[in-house]
Formats: C-alpha cells, structure tokens, sequence
C-alpha cells in the first residue's frame, strides 16, 4: 500500500490543537486500522487516536509532550518500518528547533539532539512555559532536573527563567549539550520556593484546561453579553414522585434517578414549544437549531469543569436520559470522554445548589443559552 498520513483529528468547536500525552507505538511497529496508536489531551477532554490504516508506523513527527494544530500530520504508516518517508511530512518539533539553534560543534550538537529526541522527556507543562518565555531546546536539555529520573520539573524551569532575567541565566552544562563559557563557582541553588512566592503570596500556574476555560468564557461574554433572569418554581411534586419510585426504578432499570434528567426532560419540553431559546450567535446572525443536544455540567475531580452532551435529547425516554446522565456523568470523572461527546450542544443545563447555593449565574463557554437549577431542590430534598 502507499504511505498514510495520519492527522490530528477534529475534536469539537473552539478545539484548533491537542497536546501528544503517550505514544502507545514505536517506530517499526505492526499497527491495525482503528487500533489505537497514542493519546491526547485538549483543554477539555483526554482521547485515544486510533489508526486509519493497517500497515508499519514508519514515523512519529512528534514527540510526546508536543502541541499539534487539528489537520497536522502526525505519523506515518506504510508497508515497511524501512521505508521512505515523504519529503512532505513534517519533521519532529524537536528537530526543526535543534536544527534552527546555531552549531557550535557538529559532534556536539549530535549528542545533544539524540539526548533531546530520545531519553528526554517534558511534560506539557513545562514544554509550554519554554514556549511561552523563549526557552531554546538546548537551554532546556540542559537544566538540571530536580524531579524523578532527573526529570526537569516546572519549579525547575520557573528556577531557570527567573535566574536568566536577573541575569544569572547560567546553568550547569551536561554532556548533552556544548560547554560554551569558562569555568566557574558553580551558582547557589535559589530557595525552592522563590519563583512560585510573593510575600505572603502563593502563586499557582494554571494548568492547561484551566487556562483555555477561563479565555473561553471571556470569549462568551464578548460575543453575547448575558442577562439574567430568575424564576422560582415549586416542584414539590416532582421531588415527592422521586422519592416515591426512585428505588423501584432502580431496582428495574439499574440506574438511580437523579433530578437532572427530570431538569433535561421538562428542557426538552420547554424549547419544543419556544425553539427559540435553542440558538446561538454569530456576529449579528442567530443560528436556530433543529437539532435538541443538551449539555450538562460536570465537576471533575481536578476542580475543573467539562459539558458532556447528550445529543438528541427530545428523541430519549426518561430511562434514556437517565442512562445517558449516568453514563456521560460517570466517564467524565474518569477522563474517558470521547471529543465529540463534548461538542455540539445547543443548551445547556448546570447546577449550583450542590454547594450550598440559592442562586448562580454561570458562563456558558458556547454563546447558548442555559438554565440553572439552584437551591430550591437541594433544601427539598437534604433529608433523603
């Protein structure tokens, strides 16, 4: 067979680049189309990348711990472990980094690359801080990691850049990298804590998901500007009907029923008779969708937060909501979400009651409209 490229897949709206977690492959070997090959993370969900063809994995083009754009090439498969790869793949980030740092010596500089590319590891963390402040491959190779296996940790860079902008960026050289400056008194280690404290201050780097949730949701309030409004309903009869079957319905269904697929069922309802609520905005344009996907907030235990949908809602029974709330609900914690069970949702629901809360005013990452479920059934139902 030809060469196949494989691209990073498309993982949902507002989703443009996904980071390499795990490669499950080497170079050189046998692979089967759909077996999975490596993992990825994105700012919402973490996602396995299967192959689209059986064959070699002839190339990896990037390494783990890289950030790829959808679309991009990232592996080659082929008849043979040995064969050509084409001229128009894309080369491993490392090595147009390496390639693009001037040579000081050639020997050197070899030794430097086979250290970076291959016993090397960084984890996302630390490879985007690098990228964020300008940090070179070879100044990175060359920090001494502080963590397991001599791993660089991100207290380590953080160490690195504060030294370079004070201007003591010297670094103790490794055989990895040319030794380019004079010998001199190796430099006293800064506390540990001083990059990451300001007085009585703690400062804590955002992670990934988090960083892109809050630009997300800036993002919402720019293109529609929220107003709310608040109703009180009384849905005593709903929370008494609840207690009333929930362990029948349990016992024959083997789900426990909880309030949200009752929330999402009366949703359903609601936006049948007013569709209008089921839209959102481009530009000036109000898209109205025919489609009833509902999006349902779900804490993780990171303390971040991710909307996996239930696409079709109107289409479901309450047995099948509640199947698909458990389920959705259940795998989100487990970060075992695929990407387009995250994508499409055309209104969404959440809840602040759990907390203790009367009432919230949540941002919704899409420009959608959604409903709160708020203190009134956490009071009417704290004693079952």
């Amino acid at each position: 067979m030809s060469q196949v490229e494989l691209k990073m897949p498309k993982m949902g709206e507002s989703v443009a680049e996904a980071t390499i977690t795990k490669w499950l492959k080497k170079e050189g070997d046998r692979v089967e189309q759909d077996e999975p090959i490596l993992e990825i993370a994105t700012d919402k969900v973490d996602s396995e990348v299967p192959s689209t063809a059986a064959g070699i994995l002839v190339k990896q083009l990037y390494n783990e711990g890289d950030v790829v754009a959808v679309g991009k090439s990232i592996a080659i498969i082929g008849d043979s472990a040995s064969a050509t790869v084409p001229t128009s793949s894309v080369p491993k980030a490392e090595e147009v980094k390496i390639a693009a740092a001037p040579v000081i010596a050639t020997q050197a500089a070899t030794v430097a690359t086979t250290v970076s590319a291959s016993s090397k590891f960084y984890s996302p963390l630390v490879r985007n801080i690098a990228q964020q402040e300008n940090v070179s491959s070879a100044e990175l190779d060359a920090i001494t990691g502080t963590g397991a296996e001599g791993r660089v940790t991100k207290k380590d860079i953080l160490q690195f850049i504060e030294n370079r902008k004070s201007g003591n960026g010297q670094i103790t050289q490794t055989t990895q990298a040319p030794t380019v400056q004079p010998a001199t008194t190796p430099q006293a280690k800064a506390p540990a804590a001083t990059p990451m404290t300001d007085g009585d201050v703690e400062i804590i780097e955002m992670d990934r998901m988090r960083k892109l949730i809050a630009d997300h949701m800036v993002m919402s309030k720019h293109t529609s500007p929220h107003v709310t409004s608040f109703v009180e309903a009384d849905v005593t009869n709903m929370v008494l009907w609840r207690n009333k079957v929930k362990n029948d319905f349990e016992k024959r269904e083997k789900e426990k029923i909880t309030f949200t697929p009752l929330f999402i069922e009366a949703i359903v309802r609601a936006i049948k008779d007013y569709p209008m609520i089921n839209c959102s905005l481009d530009g000036t344009k109000i898209l109205l969708k025919k489609n009833i996907n509902i999006g349902m907030a779900t804490a993780l235990p990171s303390g971040n937060l991710i909307v996996p949908v239930i696409k079709n809602a109107d289409r479901m029974n309450l047995v099948g909501l509640t199947k698909s709330v458990n389920d959705l609900s259940g795998r989100a914690r487990k970060n075992k979400l695929s990407p387009d069970e995250i994508a499409g949702g055309t209104f969404t629901l959440t809840n602040v009651g759990t907390f203790g809360n009367v009432m919230g005013t949540p941002i919704i990452n899409q420009p959608q409209v959604a409903i709160m479920a708020a203190g009134a059934i956490r009071k009417k139902t704290c004693c079952n």
